[in-house]
This record gives structure tokens, sequence and C-alpha cells, in this order.
């Protein structure tokens, strides 16, 4: 059975992208197996911490290069991504072999998926320049379909998203697509 690695761009517990990604998490179902990257422990990027290697890195490149895909759920901080979520990609764009940049990386050939909830963009200049990011790292990204989710009044008010029929669609759409993707 495949295994799909959940990434939430957002640091809240209870985020709209966390909801985004559980409703996911549910489309796929027994498909596939379904987990969630805890990077709370990582610090900054810092080539003094690269070697000896962190044992938060070890477990992040390690949790990483077992998956099969990496499904990425993010909002969009001022039209980008936000800067914990760079910061987790930096980390997986270095090199596993100290200073030998000719070996892969563990997001080198990674399969990844972009989905994301926000404002009235949909996170849609997240997303673009995230897939901008990952291409340049050498993951291998599903640039067809995505997920964005412009989240409506109720939501930032009372602090949960209800989904439509159309955005459900495409969250739908995009699981399946993911999962023949990772085949």
């Amino acid at each position: 059975m495949k295994i799909i690695l959940f990434i939430v761009g957002s640091l809240r517990k209870e985020s709209f992208n966390r909801q985004l990604a559980a409703e996911a998490e549910r489309i796929i179902g027994a498909r596939a197996i379904v987990s969630y990257l805890d990077y709370n422990e990582v610090p900054f990027i810092n080539q003094d911490l690269e070697q000896p290697e962190l044992e938060a890195v070890a477990r992040l490149r390690q949790t990483v290069a077992e998956a099969d895909g990496v499904w990425i759920f993010t909002p969009e901080y001022n039209i980008s991504y936000p800067g914990h979520l760079k910061n987790l990609l930096d980390w997986l764009s270095r090199p596993v072999v100290p200073g030998d940049y000719a070996t892969p990386t563990v997001i080198n050939g990674k399969k990844v998926a972009l989905a994301g909830a926000g404002g009235k963009m949909a996170t849609g200049k997240c997303r673009e320049k995230l897939g901008e990011l990952l291409t340049f790292i050498k993951a291998d990204v599903m640039t067809e379909p995505q997920t964005g989710v412009a989240l409506n009044a109720e939501a930032w008010t009372e602090g949960r998203m209800i989904l439509t029929d159309d955005q459900l669609a495409s969250l739908s759409r995009q699981a399946d697509a993911f999962l023949d993707y990772i085949q």
C-alpha cells in the first residue's frame, strides 16, 4: 500500500489547512496510508547545525524518504508560502551526505501535490510560487489538478471550514489524480 505524507503549512492546531488535509484523508480512505509530518522541532536552517546531523532533521528526512508521495496543504502568507514551510523545504533540499552536492536529496524526485485554503485568491499565488520552489529543488510536482479553497466569511468568524460541493469535488479529483500519480 502506498504511503502519502501530508505536510500542513499552518502551525495552528485547528487551521483551515489541517481541516482540508483531514477531508483529503477521509476521501483517500483505505486506498493509501496517510500520515502527517510533525516538523515543530526542526530548527531554522543553519550550516553550523548541519553536521553532525540533528535528530529532528534525521527524522524529517527519514519520514519523507519513506513516503511514496507528499501532499502539501498550505495557507498563503502575503502572496507566498509561510516561512516555516520554506525552512522545512530548505532542510529537505540539503545533501544528506555533507558537502556532496552530486548525491540526490530526499526531496529529489519525490512526487508532490499542492492544495490550500485561504482568502479570496484561494492560495493561487502561494501554490504557484511553491511549485516553482519545489521544481527548483527537483521534486516531481503534480501541477494539475490542484485544489484552492477561498474560505467564506463564516469560516473566518467561526473558525471552521465548510466546503462546498464543488470544492469537495475538486479535492476528490485531486486525491484520485495523486493516487494515480504515485503508482
